[in-house]
């Protein structure tokens, strides 16, 4: 034995506790030579990997994973269980041995959270922190000690979600705020839209901005009406529909497809812009039965073909809702409740007559109707009564041999399609309310589709709700003229499932998905297999990796960006939202002026010898003009997104004629952004040019000049001209 190796042996006797097992001791001896050992060695390489695994079956070495996991059943203060040998773990000398690995190791993870612990920034595992370690350890040993804080949610704005929402906050073991607190709070719960609280500058609010006017029966409409022109096989799940007072060739439209086809007896609902809970809503035959109220005429309002032939379940009609999640706009997250509810009509159906057209409770399914009905049933049972799950609904149909599979393909399908829709106009609301470099919280909301089921089985699209009800207690007549409200069974299955869920979702201390959990684009098979797991509700799963315990599998499932390979291609006009949003220039506004269109046009080179610079402010005028004239927000003068699709549409047909419409917009949009991009990078190259001229020229002067202005060459003075003709507008920010 070497002199070196005699001092390493005389250092180990020293440190030896009292009682140490001989075959300890002689592992470290081991495992203390073989390190201390001159590299090239192998007798002592060969030495070091037996006291290695002397020392792992002793318990001094084991896997990572299990050396986290025994020091955080320390930390915790819990006995750890009894093994096979449980004494070696205690020894000094695998203390020694921690503490010496410990200054590797970068931070502290603790069993069942896999989370580093969150706080003060500390410096794990460096050279700085090593003289304080046992000290720090103490310190990361008591923080461990504690339970995660519990998450704030601030229900002082609930309004009628608040008794589903107090129920969620106590299953999840949250902290509710129901009159607020001075301190920010995780989670805003609003019963209205965005606004109901306006000093919000962090967190997560269960509203995004614009929401309430996109699911406008206008607005909606217009925004499914421009998927239509591009995809018209895609979108035929909405009816077909006309805007008044904007399509005034409604009557003529009418008119003459009757003349073609003397068989076609259609029926119409017409349907106030501005109403709610079947407010307004009324039948009519001929077109010119519109009614007036006052002394004008009805003007906003939305007319579609009535549906004449739905499946009925005991002779009467109903509709189903279902719960949608938007967890965010970028990147765009779309989760669909696994269990709705089926709302009935409490008159048998009969195809619409003129004798029958105001009988609303055999034509119009709205649970504030009917609910007023002598017929109407309160029922215990989620299979009964005039409001039941969809699926007891479901269970049905499969009994008569109904493909469920097919069913729920549909709907998911519409309301992918729906929601791709409604995304563009959000994004351009969500900007203006919270711009580039301002402070503001992170949104989600859920919706609530109305979806009818025709006698071929093939959804339709009603209308969507920024607010749908949560309501989990209905009004009852206890005696003659008094009422009060009892607990509903079927509500609070459906809604406080829907809710605590997408509180789970949400959860700001819930550990990130993975990329692969996040962004899988599934293919068909996947979609067949979700497919029948929304048909089985109550298959348990764990969805998107949320776990929490004594509560049940997640009942909202992500369709999407999970199926982004089918619906992907829809998303044209989202691309051209970002071309608007680009352009606005100035922050907070939603209105494009005629110097940022001229921008677009010019950065996008679309002007040629067939279409100058006066053809675009002449397009720029009639369009916004014709615009503004629809009755739309005068709040601000300019071009609406509305009004840029149709000019972008109308530039994609004249540049490319040959094809179809869709791929006239993707063949401009291809355009633009590589028109733009060019753009970015020759003002970055001219951006560097300068800043690196510059400070050559600066460091050339002599002493004294240096402070003195310098005349920018030739090439320079090109270089500024491209930046300032570009136009210095900001991308518009990440949602």
């Amino acid at each position: 034995m070497s002199g070196r190796d005699g001092k390493v042996k005389a250092q180990l006797q020293h440190m030896r506790p009292a009682g140490e097992r001989p075959e300890r001791e002689a592992a470290l001896e081991e495992l203390a030579l073989a390190s201390a050992s001159p590299p090239g060695s192998l007798a002592p390489a060969a030495g070091r990997r037996e006291a290695r695994s002397a020392l792992s079956t002793t318990g001094g070495i084991g896997s990572s994973r299990a050396r986290s996991k025994s020091r955080s059943k320390r930390l915790d203060g819990k006995e750890e269980t009894p093994g096979a040998e449980p004494a070696p773990m205690e020894t000094p000398a695998r203390k020694l041995l921690l503490q010496n690995r410990g200054s590797t190791e970068t931070g502290l993870q603790i069993t069942g959270t896999g989370k580093i612990l969150q706080g003060k920034a500390e410096s794990n595992g460096t050279a700085g922190a090593r003289e304080g370690r046992g000290q720090q350890g103490r310190e990361d040993g008591n923080r461990a000690s504690k339970k995660r804080k519990p998450v704030s949610v601030d229900s002082s704005k609930a309004k009628t979600s608040l008794e589903a929402l107090k129920v969620s906050i106590r299953q999840l073991k949250w902290k509710e705020f129901p009159i607020g607190r001075r301190v920010a709070c995780d989670i805003y719960w609003h019963g209205v839209s965005f606004h109901d609280n306006e000093n919000i500058f962090s967190g997560q609010v269960n509203k995004f901005p614009g929401m309430i006017e996109m699911l406008r029966k206008i607005n909606l409409s217009r925004a499914v009406r421009t998927m239509q022109e591009l995809f018209p096989e895609e979108y035929n799940f909405y009816p077909r529909s006309w805007i008044l007072p904007e399509d005034g060739v409604f009557v003529l439209q009418v008119r003459v497809a009757k003349d073609k086809d003397a068989s076609w007896k259609p029926t119409f609902i017409v349907k106030p812009d501005g109403g709610s809970q079947g407010d307004g809503i009324y039948l009519i035959r001929d077109p010119s039965d519109i009614r007036v109220v006052g002394s004008t005429q009805c003007k906003n309002a939305v007319v579609q073909e009535y549906i004449q032939k739905p499946l009925l379940i005991d002779k009467l009609k109903f509709d189903i809702r279902l719960y949608v999640l938007v967890k965010s706009l970028e990147p765009l997250e779309i989760y669909i409740a696994k269990e709705g509810l089926s709302r009935f009509c409490t008159e048998a159906y009969q195809e619409p007559s003129q004798k029958n057209l105001n009988h609303v409770f055999m034509h119009l399914t709205n649970y504030s109707l009917n609910v007023h009905s002598d017929n109407f049933v309160h029922s215990d049972s989620t299979n009964t009564g005039s409001k039941r799950t969809f699926s007891s609904i479901l269970y049905r149909l499969a009994s008569k041999g109904v493909d469920i599979k097919k069913v729920w393909s549909d709907i998911i399908s519409l309301v992918i399609k729906t929601v791709i829709a409604l995304v563009p106009e959000l994004k351009v609301y969500y900007q203006a309310d919270i711009p580039p470099g301002k402070p503001g919280p992170t949104c989600f909301q859920i919706l609530g589709f109305d979806i009818l089921l025709m006698k071929n089985l093939k959804p339709i699209l009603l209308e969507v709700n920024a607010n749908p009800s949560m309501r989990i207690e209905h009004e009852q007549e206890v005696s003659p003229g008094v009422f009060e409200y009892v607990p509903s069974p079927v509500d609070e299955e459906v809604k406080v499932g829907v809710i605590r869920d997408t509180l789970r979702l949400v959860d700001p201390g819930q550990r990130k998905l993975t990329n692969h959990q996040l962004h899988l684009s599934g293919n068909g098979s996947e979609l067949q297999e979700d497919i029948l797991e929304m048909a089985s509700p109550d298959k348990a799963e764990q969805d998107g990796g949320v776990k929490v315990e004594n509560l049940p599998s997640l009942c909202l499932k992500q369709v999407f960006p999970k199926y982004t390979k089918q619906f992907n291609y829809l998303r044209i006009v989202e691309r051209i939202s970002a071309l608007f949003m680009r352009f606005l220039g100035v922050k907070g506004t939603m209105r494009l002026g005629p110097t940022g269109f001229r921008t677009f046009i010019r950065n996008c080179k679309l002007s040629n010898s067939n279409f100058s610079m006066a053809s675009v402010d002449i397009l720029y005028i009639d369009i916004t003009r014709r615009w503004n004239g629809l009755g739309a927000d005068q709040r601000e003068s300019g071009m609406g997104l509305q009004a840029f699709v149709e000019a972008f549409l109308y530039l994609a047909q004249r540049r490319f004629k040959s094809l179809p419409l869709h791929q006239q917009a993707e063949a401009l949009a291809d355009l633009c952004e590589s028109q733009l991009n060019g753009v970015d990078e020759k003002r970055l190259l001219c951006s560097r040019g300068v800043a690196e001229r510059r400070t050559t020229f600066t460091s050339c002067q002599p002493e004294g000049m240096q402070s003195g202005l310098s005349a920018p060459a030739p090439n320079q003075l090109q270089c500024l001209d491209a930046a300032s003709k570009s136009g210095d507008y900001r991308p518009h920010q990440s949602l």
